[in-house]
């Protein structure tokens, strides 16, 4: 087991990287300890929460609504759940959203921790503290930024993620790489999916590298003032696309960073558009999508990265260089248009 912290607004987030399940009796007191899993994991790994007290919910982007908060609420006023019981999220992101949000809010604030289970909880979603819920299209309008006390990462929970959810994930690996790191860009180049599905060792030290890079940029910039920005890299279209026309999360970034890399072109020395378009592909990852720019920028208008009239739009100077640029919404809007029909 390797062990990494990171120290976030006075508080330090240790990550227990290559460890076991069973590791978690030693980091929180069973007895006073709830999980929050979701229907699936609990299915695939049900002999793992063997005497832990354990809500389990529905799995699904569309179950990370109020709806389920309250629910998930209502289920530890019925287990007696006070100011000193700690919730541990096991799952995927919306499972570490949901109980990362819980965990903010109830009796104003509970001890949380994130058992991540699948490769885009592992690299970016139980990372950096951000917890939060959709309200109809918007997606992540309400939540906080509040971080866990731990990430345990069990590798073995990864035998039972379907492979579309592998895809899933390296859209995130492949954002990191793209905005800060060159020479892992490189290594995805040469390598392929299966590369990390059957290589224990190579998906170990991807995993840790992606956590450092994450971890790096939301240590300086927590709040995101500035830094935390680039992570949101193919995240502006690809959130409005994703609730708008129900894709998955890794899906829509992948189509967005197409689209970012597009723009890049009209603003930075940026050329590469074709390298990030084939690693994407190489790893099962859609670039081209149509969609209606208008209903797509009616989305775009409540983001949360809009400041007045602009909105604060990730782009790329070059691979493993991304940079914050404001881009008029009116100007943006002829862009994305634009970019529709060059495709």
């Amino acid at each position: 087991m390797n062990k990494l912290q990171y120290k976030f607004s006075g508080k330090t987030t240790t990550y227990y990287l290559d460890a076991e399940f069973a590791y978690l009796e030693k980091l929180v007191d069973k007895g006073h300890t709830i999980l929050v899993t979701d229907e699936h994991i609990f299915a695939g790994h049900q002999k793992k929460f063997g005497g832990w007290n354990t809500i389990v919910i529905n799995a699904g982007e569309q179950f990370k609504v109020q709806a389920m908060v309250d629910s998930i609420i209502e289920q530890l006023l019925e287990r007696g759940a006070d100011r000193k019981t700690t919730l541990v999220g096991i799952g995927g992101g919306v499972v570490t959203d949901l109980t990362g949000y819980v965990a903010a809010i109830y009796m104003r604030g509970l001890s949380v921790g994130f058992v991540p289970t699948s490769i885009l909880a592992m690299v970016d979603a139980a990372i950096g503290g951000k917890n939060g819920i959709d309200v109809g299209v918007y997606k992540n309008m309400v939540g906080t930024i509040r971080q866990p006390q731990f990430l345990l990462y069990d590798y073995s929970l990864l035998k039972t993620l379907p492979k579309e959810q592998w895809v899933n994930g390296f859209a995130e690996v492949i954002k990191h790489a793209a905005i800060k790191d060159a020479a892992l860009f490189r290594e995805l180049e040469k390598n392929k999916l299966s590369t990390y599905q059957k290589d224990k060792s190579a998906l170990a030290r991807l995993i840790r590298r992606n956590v450092a890079i994450k971890s790096a940029v939301v240590e300086k910039d927590e709040f995101e003032q500035g830094e935390r920005r680039l992570l949101n890299f193919g995240h502006t279209l690809g959130h409005a696309i994703e609730n708008v026309y129900e894709l998955a999360h890794g899906h829509a970034v992948s189509i967005g960073m197409v689209a970012a890399c597009m723009i890049s072109e009209q603003f930075t020395p940026f050329k590469d558009t074709d390298r990030v378009i084939g690693t994407l592909k190489k790893y099962g990852l859609p670039t081209l999508a149509e969609f209606d720019a208008k209903k797509v920028m009616n989305v775009l208008r409540m983001d949360k990265k809009k400041v007045r009239d602009s909105m604060n739009y990730i782009l790329l100077n070059k691979i493993g260089q991304g940079i914050v640029k404001p881009i008029p919404v009116t100007e943006l809007e002829k862009l994305l248009q634009s970019i529709i029909t060059a495709r």
